[in-house]
């Protein structure tokens, strides 16, 4: 890898880096969605000032070329993501599933309350 492309690639995450910690700090996005992405930034900083560890884990892995291994890489930090999302969709889902419960118990319980004020209204009014 080219010196040029290393200070293009090093410009580019640290870019991308800085727009996650912006996005934290002013709360669009929470830490714990943010940090497979801070990881990855890391990693590829990692990579980037060292080109030599991709070759090494693709030898080591077996894989037959570095660039091989970065699109495994790549697809398992997918698969990471989708994951994680899956598991934040389905705690969502108990979530709505536990708030719409407890709408349901307390928008009973205020019909019983206006039903029991409504009737004693009417008594007196006799």
């Amino acid at each position: 890898m080219s010196f040029r492309l290393q200070v293009i690639i090093c410009a580019a995450v640290l870019a991308v880096l800085a727009l996650l910690i912006r996005m934290i700090w002013k709360k669009k996005i929470d830490l714990r969605y943010a940090l497979p992405w801070l990881c990855l930034c890391v990693g590829m900083l990692i990579l980037d000032f060292f080109p030599g560890i991709t070759s090494w884990l693709a030898e080591l892995m077996g894989v037959s070329l570095p660039i091989n291994m970065m699109f495994f890489l790549g697809f398992c930090f997918c698969l990471l993501i989708i994951f994680m999302i899956t598991m934040s969709l389905s705690r969502m889902g108990r979530k709505q599933k536990q708030l719409a419960q407890e709408m349901a118990l307390l928008r009973r319980r205020l019909e019983e309350m206006e039903s029991r004020t409504g009737a004693g209204e009417n008594e007196e009014e006799r």
